[in-house]
C-alpha cells in the first residue's frame, strides 16, 4: 500500500508529485489473493502438464473481454507465444503477466474499430453489427468495455431485437458502472473537470480552500447520480429542489444543522439554489478569480441550457477598465456597459450580458450577496424579446418555460457524447425525434437515453470518404 501526495503546481494542471510513503505489505511471501487477481487466474495449475491449458483459459477470457470480440486463432497463438516467453524466464504469474501486458499494449484493445463494409459506397451510411454495437453501447454509459452479458448476447446475435436492447440498456443504467456517465458526461458538458483547475483571488476570497473545491465536485457528482439513478426529469436539472452538502458546502451556503465532513441530501427552501444555476461548481466556474462575470455566465446558459452559443468576440476587444476616473471601483454592471458603448460588441453582449447579471447575487465562489462595490447588486435584466426579469429564481422560471429547446440541448450534447463526434445537420431529425417521445414520459433520463440508443445516428455509421481513407498512414 503506497500514499501518494499529488499537488498542482502550475495553473495548466500539470500534476506534480511531493512523496510518496510506503505503507506495505512487508516481508510478503508466496502469492498475493485479491479480488482482482482472482478474477484474472481463472484456475491454478497444480502440474506442470496443466500449466498450458489453465494459461489458454486465462487469456482467452481476458483477451475476449479486452478485444470486445470473440478470437480467432492468431490471436490466441501470440498471446500464448508471449506466456512461453515469461514463463521461460520465471514463474506461470509471470508468463501470465506477459501476455498480459501484451493485451494492454495491443491496438485491438486500446482502439475501437468500426470497419466500413466490404462493397460499399464510399461515404454510404451502414448499420453497426451486434459486436460494434455493445461496444458503442458500454462506452455510452459505463466509459467501459462490455461485460459478459451484454458480450454473449452480441455474439448471438441478440443486440438487434429492441426488446433486448431495451432490456440490456436498463440493466446498465441500474449498474454501479453507470455512474461514469454521470461523471464523464456532466465533466464534459458542463466543464465540471476544470474545477479542480480554477484558482479564485486568493487575497479577494481568503475562505477558499480545497475542502470547499472538493464539495463543490461532490455535490454535482452526487446530484446528477441521483438524477440518474432515480429516473428523474431532465428538467430537474434546473428545478432540483434539493441537494447533496456536508458541513463545509453548507456553511458555504448558509445552510444551517449541518454537521460533519459526510454528505447528505437535503432539501433547500431557497429557491435560488435550485438546480444547476445555484451550484458552487457551476458559479465558480462562469466567473473570473476576483469578480463575477456576467459574460461567462450569459455565455453558459446560451450555449447549455438555449442551445444557441455566441459567436466568438471579435479581435482586438480592449480590457475593462476596472476603475472609473475617479478612482472609484466600478460594479461589474458598469464594468459591462463599456462592452455595450463598443458597436461590434454590442448584439452579442445585448444577448449574454442579461442572463448573467441575472445570477450577479452569486459571487465568484457562489455564495450569496446583496452588495457589490458598496452598492446593492442589480441582478435586473431585460431580454432582446423584451422579456424583463429579476434575480435567479425569475431566470428559471423562464427557462422552463422553454424545456422543450433546453430538453433538445441536453439531448444533442448526450447524443454527441454518446457517438464521440459533433451533430451534423442530418442527425437533427433524429434529435427531435427523441425530444418528442421522450416528452410522453415527462423528459426522463431513461427515455432520452433509450431513444438515443435506439436513433439512427447511434446504430450506423458513416463510411468513410476516398480523402480521408488516402490520408491515413
Amino acid at each position: 500500500m503506497a500514499q501518494w501526495d499529488v499537488y498542482w503546481r502550475f495553473q495548466d494542471g500539470t500534476p506534480s508529485l511531493e512523496s510518496v510513503t510506503i505503507g506495505g505489505p512487508y516481508s510478503a511471501k508466496g502469492l498475493g489473493d485479491t479480488p482482482s487477481r482472482r478474477r484474472i487466474f481463472l484456475c491454478r495449475p497444480a502440474r506442470s502438464e496443466d500449466e498450458g491449458p489453465c494459461a489458454r483459459a486465462i487469456l482467452s477470457t481476458l483477451a475476449r473481454r479486452a478485444y470486445r470480440r470473440p478470437l480467432n486463432g492468431t490471436d490466441i497463438e501470440r498471446l500464448l507465444g508471449l506466456y512461453k516467453a515469461g514463463r521461460g524466464e520465471g514463474s506461470f504469474e509471470a508468463g501470465i503477466g506477459e501476455a498480459l501486458r501484451g493485451i494492454l499494449v495491443s491496438p485491438k484493445f486500446l482502439f475501437r474499430v468500426e470497419r466500413d463494409r466490404a462493397n460499399r459506397a464510399p461515404g454510404a451510411a451502414y448499420r453497426l453489427n451486434d459486436l460494434e454495437l455493445a461496444s458503442r453501447l458500454s462506452f455510452f454509459l459505463w466509459s467501459s468495455i462490455p461485460d459478459d452479458p451484454l458480450l454473449d448476447l452480441a455474439e448471438n446475435g441478440k443486440l438487434q431485437d429492441p426488446a433486448v436492447l431495451e432490456r440490456e440498456v436498463r440493466r446498465m443504467l441500474a449498474d454501479r458502472r453507470a455512474k461514469a456517465l454521470t461523471e464523464n458526461f456532466f465533466g464534459q458538458w458542463l466543464q465540471l473537470r476544470d474545477v479542480r483547475s480554477a484558482q479564485p483571488d486568493a487575497d479577494t476570497f481568503p475562505q477558499f480552500d480545497e475542502n470547499l473545491r472538493d464539495a463543490f465536485l461532490e455535490e454535482a457528482e452526487l446530484l446528477f447520480e441521483s438524477m440518474l439513478r432515480e429516473d428523474r426529469s431532465l428538467l430537474d436539472l434546473l428545478s432540483a429542489n434539493y441537494t447533496f452538502v456536508n458541513e463545509r458546502l453548507a456553511r458555504h451556503y448558509g445552510i444551517s444543522n449541518i454537521f460533519g465532513s459526510f454528505f447528505r441530501r437535503v432539501t433547500l427552501s431557497d429557491e435560488n439554489r435550485w438546480g444547476l444555476l445555484g451550484k458552487g461548481a457551476v458559479l465558480m466556474l462562469t466567473s473570473h478569480p476576483a469578480r463575477t462575470s456576467p459574460v461567462l455566465r450569459g455565455k453558459f446558459v446560451l450555449e447549455n441550457i438555449m442551445g444557441s452559443p455566441p459567436p466568438p468576440p471579435p479581435p482586438d476587444v480592449p480590457p475593462l477598465k476596472e476603475n472609473a476616473s475617479e478612482g472609484k471601483k466600478l460594479t461589474v454592471r458598469q464594468l459591462m456597459e463599456q462592452h455595450r458603448a463598443n458597436p461590434a460588441c454590442a448584439s452579442c453582449h445585448a444577448r449574454m450580458d442579461p442572463l448573467g447579471f441575472a445570477l450577479d447575487n452569486f459571487d465568484p465562489l457562489g455564495g450569496w450577496r446583496t452588495s457589490e462595490a458598496n452598492s446593492p447588486v442589480d441582478a435586473s435584466g431585460v431580454l432582446p424579446d423584451g422579456t424583463r426579469f429579476q434575480g435567479p429564481v425569475e431566470l428559471r422560471k423562464i427557462l422552463m418555460s422553454r424545456k422543450e429547446q433546453f430538453v433538445t440541448t441536453v439531448t444533442e450534447s448526450l447524443l454527441t457524447y454518446a457517438l464521440g463526434r459533433e451533430v451534423e445537420y442530418y442527425d437533427q431529425p433524429a434529435i427531435r425525434k427523441i425530444v418528442r417521445e421522450a416528452g410522453s414520459s415527462g423528459y426522463r433520463w431513461s427515455s432520452v437515453v433509450l431513444g438515443i440508443v435506439g436513433s439512427t445516428p447511434f446504430r450506423m455509421r458513416k463510411g468513410m470518404e476516398p480523402a480521408a481513407v488516402a490520408g491515413l498512414p
